[in-house]
């Protein structure tokens, strides 16, 4: 009898966070959530979070309320260069940063990044910068012990970053632009609010949200596609395409902005599996 099922399935891996949750409103349940990860949490902001929306304070609030220590350590407001991850590593081991600590970033996809790089630094020490450590550039040298845990919040919807294992850092001198990469790297808790992203200005909104659609067109088409990163593109495609101009034009759409994140957050799903395309480099 002819085969009617069609080829076989190639076999592949899916990396993902731990644990994600997502919701409007959720981010009350951020004790809760860190609870398992440490007592004591550097935080790592992007500079609107502390400038229009006073997440810093009710965050601080919610972990103490919980039993963790909150040590802020870093607040960027652009892309993530060296000297803000060598810096930001040698503040992290002055603290004396180790077991029972973890890192909660909460901003966009700069913010995040900074973390994620930082908390890899801050375990692996073969090096005294992270340049060593980027793609491209530097010595090569890969990571071989776990950073501490992280917790990435984003206030944004289109890097996907929470949800990666790599972070994007930048140099002017030399000038590049290139990723630190490894599977360790992917957070251990994802907590995505869309109601953190009501405030981002129009234009904002337009840029981070035609960045998810483009690394969900990307990642689809993929030479490295897989089932399931696939289905995460159509799903997340879907939900876009209907909001990205709703949320453009009516900021305080709750459906606009919780389609909105949850297409970015597939994107990063996506990517972190099946990479991108040229126009990502």
């Amino acid at each position: 009898m002819a085969n009617q099922t069609g080829p076989p399935l190639s076999s592949y891996d899916f990396l993902a966070p731990r644990k994600i949750v997502f919701g409007w409103g959720r981010r009350q349940e951020i004790g809760a959530l860190a609870r398992p990860l440490g007592k004591r949490a550097f935080l790592v902001f992007g500079s609107r979070t502390l400038q229009h929306q006073g997440v810093g304070d009710e965050i601080t609030r919610h972990l103490k309320a919980a039993g963790i220590e909150p040590v802020p350590v870093a607040n960027l407001n652009r892309e993530p260069e060296v000297a803000d991850v060598d810096q930001t590593t040698t503040d992290l081991l002055a603290l004396g940063a180790g077991e029972g600590d973890f890192l909660i970033a909460i901003g966009g996809g700069s913010a995040i990044d900074l973390a994620k790089a930082s908390s890899a630094m801050s375990t692996n020490q073969e090096s005294a910068s992270v340049v060593d450590f980027l793609e491209g550039v530097g010595r090569g040298l890969a990571l071989t012990r776990p950073p501490l845990p992280l917790l990435a919040m984003p206030t944004t919807a289109g890097t996907g970053t929470e949800a990666t294992k790599n972070a994007v850092i930048s140099s002017f001198d030399p000038p590049f632009k290139r990723s630190l990469r490894s599977d360790l790297m992917v957070p251990a808790v994802v907590l995505v609010d869309p109601e953190l992203t009501v405030s981002l200005p129009p234009t904002t909104t337009a840029y981070t949200g035609m960045d998810a659609i483009t690394q969900l067109i990307e990642s689809y088409l993929s030479r490295r596609a897989k089932p399931i990163p696939q289905a995460l593109c159509l799903q997340g495609l879907e939900l876009a395409a209907g909001a990205l101009a709703e949320a453009v034009e009516d900021g305080r759409s709750r459906t606009a902005r919780e389609r909105m994140s949850h297409a970015a957050l597939l994107s990063g799903l996506a990517l972190a599996n099946s990479g991108l395309g040229l126009a990502h480099g």
